[in-house]
């Protein structure tokens, strides 16, 4: 299994388990993480949802042999109904962050409540090197929280940060030292367990309501450019110079 499921507690914690290839994700994946998250939202014995990766590693982002067959469907494909539903998850999120995050590594993060990331932790948003555009209403969320010049530098040249730049930003709750971070985890996630759950419920969906139809909408609207640029040859083009291990070149390309 990918995607490792455990139910204790009150707490649903989903560990991204595919080391072989990076974490990265697979449209089985995301079905898996979509089912997990819809259900718990109306479970009353999950109180706080925890998502992590390996050490290392959090997420490679999306799978490209996966993602470059075509156009996909925004509505039905298990991507876009996984981020539906993180994106309205009622409850308190927590996300441990121990390595990498790339693509949606890091755009699923800003649907978390809480992120604590070791020292060691990178991040980036590389969509247009791919030949497509940001997802899960990162181009709305992204530049709100880190301002529009950070969010430039990793939406439109793909930069990478480290994890202090990451806490500059406001994408991360905490930097902890690698020893340290599984237990500032626990600790968070029995605070949380220990408060009453209806005025944690009610106080999130007071953060968040203000801008919930423009998330939706704006994961709506990317997810369609997102679906229709897979087709197109930029992303070919890069998917090739990757295999070949060079510069992709996209000067024949134009808007």
């Amino acid at each position: 299994m990918t995607i490792d499921v455990t139910r204790s507690d009150g707490v649903l914690r989903l560990k991204i388990n595919r080391p072989e290839r990076k974490n990265a994700f697979t449209e089985a994946m995301y079905e898996t993480m979509h089912q997990q998250v819809r259900d718990a939202a109306t479970d009353a014995s999950v109180r706080v949802l925890l998502i992590e990766g390996l050490p290392g590693i959090f997420s490679a982002g999306n799978d490209l042999e996966a993602f470059t067959k075509g156009p996909i469907d925004v509505q039905s494909a298990p991507v876009f109904q996984f981020l539906r539903v993180i994106s309205t998850f009622p409850k308190p999120v927590v996300a441990c962050v121990r390595g990498a995050a790339v693509g949606i590594g890091t755009t699923l993060l800003m649907h978390c409540d809480f992120v604590y990331a070791n020292e060691q932790s990178k991040f980036s948003m590389p969509f247009v090197s791919l030949g497509i555009c940001p997802e899960a209403a990162s181009s709305l969320l992204f530049p709100m929280m880190a301002g529009y010049p950070r969010a430039a530098e990793m939406l439109l040249l793909g930069d990478s940060i480290n994890a202090a730049q990451a806490y500059e930003s406001k994408l991360l709750t905490a930097v902890v030292p690698d020893d340290q971070i599984e237990a500032k985890v626990a600790q968070t996630v029995e605070r949380l367990l220990a408060l009453p759950i209806r005025s944690l419920l009610a106080t999130k969906h007071f953060m968040r309501s203000h801008l919930a139809e423009q998330v939706a909408r704006t994961i709506e609207v990317e997810g369609e450019k997102f679906s229709a640029m897979l087709a197109g040859g930029e992303v070919k083009e890069a998917c090739q110079a990757f295999i070949e291990k060079r510069k992709p070149d996209f000067s024949r390309f134009n808007g």
